[in-house]
């Protein structure tokens, strides 16, 4: 039996009886909270400092990150950007394996674009990123019961595969803020407290379904970069979810386990709201409560009931 059939040939009985017994939930935690992300990817930009002609895609894991960097890149090619790989345009300084993005300091991405301009992608917290009047900064934000519904399939697609564990388990440990998503309301709150700023761009996941045309807009806007009709059109076009399903594996990071689903995909659904298909009552009840105690702890001003809960 090839390697990659017995893995999932045992892994399922594994997981049945691996997530029944009482020290599975701890453990699970454990296995999380042994990463300390800040610390292994805190020194990620090394002594780098953003400049003129770099943007910042600044979102949490699993909140429209592909989306995003698509958006961005077309507008900085004028709607005829075109890539392989979208890291093979998209530095990634804070992935868990390096060597996985074109390099942050490799001028090709920069040299390329009609505008001068290139996007970085990034998911660590505002507290670990370099600061520049110079470089722009868009942070996507989603509702964090889609994102942990997002974050159950992915895992489970590209890394855990049949050891995933069962949704209230993933949950819970999305919850401690010490899963490889890190916290939700840290990275939130601290993005949203410089939303003031002229060169950081705050915008809502649902923002972006709901009027694609004017998140684009607003987006180009705070690039400096002008779109003819032609090139808006082109940029709505290749920034569809359609158009964009249709090239997940451009998207795609691959099995990064063995475990992992060959035929895994990156667009899944990506809608709003939709948590209900995965999630219980109470458990989306459960992560409203402890989000929204997070942020109040933080000391947050964000409107969490009206713009999760409403």
């Amino acid at each position: 039996m090839p390697l990659l059939a017995l893995a999932h040939a045992i892994g399922r009985p594994m997981q049945w009886g691996l997530h029944r017994t009482p020290l599975a939930q701890p453990l699970y935690n454990r296995l999380g909270s042994a990463i300390d992300l800040e610390a292994l990817r805190g020194g990620a930009f090394g002594d780098y400092q953003p400049s003129t002609g770099d943007v910042l895609a600044c979102s949490y894991g699993k909140s429209g990150t592909n989306w995003c960097l698509q958006i961005v890149h077309q507008i900085a090619h004028r709607g005829a950007g075109e890539f392989d790989h979208i890291h093979d345009v998209v530095p990634w300084p804070d992935e868990l394996g390096r060597g996985f993005s074109v390099p942050l300091d490799d001028p090709a991405p920069k040299q390329a674009s009609p505008t001068g301009m290139r996007v970085i992608k990034t998911h660590l917290p505002w507290h670990c990123i370099p600061e520049s009047d110079e470089a722009r900064y868009v942070c996507v934000v989603r509702d964090p019961k889609d994102v942990a519904v997002s974050g159950y399939y992915f895992f489970r697609s590209v890394l855990l595969g049949p050891l995933m564990p069962p949704p209230d388990f993933w949950v819970e440990h999305f919850l401690t803020g010490r899963s490889l998503l890190g916290s939700w309301a840290v990275h939130l709150d601290g993005f949203w407290q410089q939303r003031h700023r002229r060169n950081v761009l705050f915008l809502r996941y649902e923002e972006l379904k709901s009027d694609l045309h004017a998140a684009v807009d607003r987006i180009a806007s705070l690039m400096g970069v002008c779109l003819t009709e032609e090139e808006r059109g082109q940029v709505l076009t290749k920034s569809s979810f359609d158009y964009m399903r249709a090239i997940d594996h451009k998207f795609y990071p691959g099995m990064v386990s063995p475990l992992g689903l060959p035929d895994g995909k990156m667009m899944r659904e990506g809608k709003s709201g939709a948590a209900g298909a995965l999630l219980s009552e109470t458990q989306r009840r459960r992560i409203d409560e402890v989000c929204r105690a997070a942020l109040l702890k933080l000391g947050s001003d964000f409107p969490y009931e009206e713009v999760f809960c409403a």
